[in-house]
């Protein structure tokens, strides 16, 4: 029996699992599958179903998910799951480690190749920091810690910190926001879900002309964000326009946000799944306005690279990249987008 090592990245809506052989390169697993993380009661119950059948078992695993872990363990934070690393790994019989999913798409950043970031910005990249912000099923932000020599990446749940409104509209959105939630987050409306809210809170407030049946639709659609980001980019729903412009300013200011937090003079990175779809609004002079208006660092901010990963297997190709290299190996590269 072939002894594997299993590399996943384990998001709040879907999973993606690869099987790889010793000396493989990260981006050409032996066989890869995505699952749908909800259908399952457990992780374990979702890596069972994804090995059955196969004659390989894994040596190592290691596991990109959403949530802070710590000590080996995590409570995801978009999916019912708490996970003890040592326990699952008993059960699969397989040391299993776990990361968060932003600290494996900051390994997974080595793997890329031309053509796989766009640049929203240029800039002017200095040695040190880099940041990445991703916006999908939650907001996911890591740090990667320059050593002189290459990065190191370090986790954040900075997605959970207070929202910071921006002018009277956000301050109306935070508000209505409040009322719902309590504590409202900067994962509240940057996300899949936050893009749905601030449609809906524009429909409550009357804001945007929406096209007749277009609401209806929308309660149906198993994916809100989705049908309102296909309805803006083909010009059918002045509203939904209205929410992927502000959608996108928001993404600029958090940005900006995390490369000041960070100090991320190399440059900050747009993961996740939302970012290449919305590609048209990112591109707008609003994004890399939101960015900078940051008072007077904006000259700080005015140099700072911007990018958008296009490909969404990043992480599960950093993942691969511990799984199959080690810790310690890896550390001694530098995980950089070429």
């Amino acid at each position: 029996m072939t002894r594997v090592f299993l590399a996943g990245d384990v998001g709040g809506t879907k999973t993606h699992l690869a099987l790889y052989r010793p000396g493989e390169s990260p981006r050409a697993p032996a066989s890869d599958r995505k699952l749908a993380s909800r259908d399952y009661a457990t992780l374990e119950a979702l890596l069972h179903a994804f090995l059955d059948g196969t004659r390989e078992r894994p040596r190592a695993i290691v596991l990109g998910i959403a949530g802070p872990v710590v000590a080996n363990r995590v409570e995801a934070t978009n999916l019912p799951w708490r996970i003890d690393g040592a326990t699952l790994g008993a059960a699969l019989g397989a040391p299993v480690t776990l990361i968060n999913d932003l600290t494996a798409t900051a390994w997974g950043l080595g793997a890329l190749e031309p053509g796989e970031i766009e640049m929203l910005e240029p800039g002017t990249p200095q040695p040190g920091n880099r940041g990445l912000v991703a916006a999908g099923t939650g907001l996911g932000e890591a740090l990667l810690v320059w050593n002189g020599a290459g990065w190191t990446p370090a986790p954040s749940e900075g997605g959970h910190a207070d929202f910071g409104p921006r002018d009277a509209l956000e301050d109306e959105l935070l508000e209505w926001l409040r009322a719902r939630y309590g504590h409202v987050s900067w994962e509240r409306v940057l996300s899949g879900p936050g893009l749905a809210e601030l449609y809906e809170f524009l429909s409550a407030t009357g804001r945007g002309e929406e096209p007749a049946g277009f609401a209806s639709a929308l309660a149906k659609a198993s994916d809100p964000a989705a049908v309102i980001a296909e309805s803006a980019g083909a010009g059918r729903n002045a509203r939904a326009t209205l929410a992927l412009e502000r959608f996108a300013s928001i993404y600029g200011a958090e940005a900006g946000n995390v490369a000041l937090k960070f100090l991320a003079v190399s440059g900050v990175f747009l993961c996740g799944g939302i970012a290449p779809r919305i590609l048209p609004f990112l591109r707008d002079p609003s994004f890399r306005a939101a960015f900078r208006a940051k008072g007077r660092l904006e000259p700080v901010l005015e140099r700072i690279p911007v990018g958008v990963v296009l490909d969404d297997r990043a992480a599960l190709w950093g993942a691969a990249t511990l799984a199959l290299g080690g810790a310690q190996a890896v550390r001694d590269r530098a995980p950089e987008p070429r």
